[in-house]
C-alpha cells in the first residue's frame, strides 16, 4: 500500500487533510492536520484495509528556527497486512499540542510522556502527564534545539556519589565480608 492509496481514503474522516510525504528511505509517510490525528488514527488503526494495529514508535524532531518547528513522528504497523506507516504531524513552536492517541494504542502513553517531558510538545487529554526521564524539578526541555548546551547550575533532585579508589576498595571489601559464605567445603 502507498501513501496515495491512504490520502485516497481520507474520506473516512470528514474534513481531514492528509497529504503524501517524500522518503528518503522508501517507507509510506503521509502528513496529517493536528486537529485530525485521533480520528485519522482510529480508521488507520480500525479500518479493515490498513489494521495498524500496533504503535512501534512515537518521537519528535525539531527544526528550529523553521517553521512549524516541530514535527510528531508516528511509526505504525499493520501485522495483518504486513505494512509499515510513518504518520508524521506539523506543529508552531509557539504552539505545541496535538491530541494522544494513548487511548487507541496503549504504548503510546510512556512514548507521549517521553516526547512531552524531553521536547515541550503537550498531549492533550493524556492521562498521566507526568516527566519520565528528567528529574521534576528540571527547567525547559532539553532536546529543543533553543536549549542551553551546558547548564551550570547544581542538581536540586540527585547527587553524584563519588568515592576515592581506597574507599571504593574499603566497600567491596567490607559488603564482602559482610555476605554468608557460599563456600561449602
Amino acid at each position: 500500500m502507498d501513501a496515495a492509496a491512504i490520502v485516497a481514503s481520507q474520506q473516512a474522516v470528514p474534513g481531514a487533510s492528509l497529504e503524501t510525504a517524500a522518503s528518503v528511505d522508501l517507507q509510506t509517510t503521509i502528513y496529517v492536520s493536528r486537529d485530525h490525528v485521533e480520528a485519522v488514527a482510529r480508521v488507520l488503526r480500525d479500518a479493515a484495509d490498513f489494521r495498524f494495529s500496533f504503535l512501534a514508535e512515537l518521537t519528535a524532531a525539531d527544526y528550529w528556527p523553521k517553521e512549524p518547528r516541530f514535527e510528531v513522528v508516528y511509526v505504525l504497523v499493520s501485522l495483518e497486512h504486513r505494512l509499515r506507516l510513518r504518520m508524521k504531524v506539523r506543529l508552531e513552536g509557539a504552539d505545541p499540542h496535538v491530541a494522544t492517541v494513548s487511548g487507541l494504542w496503549p504504548a503510546a502513553n510512556w512514548l507521549e510522556r517521553e516526547v512531552w517531558d524531553l521536547f515541550g510538545i503537550a498531549f492533550d487529554g493524556h492521562p498521566d502527564p507526568r516527566r519520565l526521564l528528567m528529574p521534576e524539578d528540571w527547567e525547559g526541555s532539553p532536546l529543543r534545539k533553543d536549549s542551553p548546551v551546558q547548564i551550570r547550575r547544581p542538581p536540586h533532585v540527585t547527587q553524584d556519589l563519588q568515592v576515592t579508589a581506597e574507599e571504593f576498595r574499603h566497600n567491596v571489601e567490607r559488603d564482602r565480608l559482610s555476605r554468608p559464605s557460599t563456600n561449602k567445603t
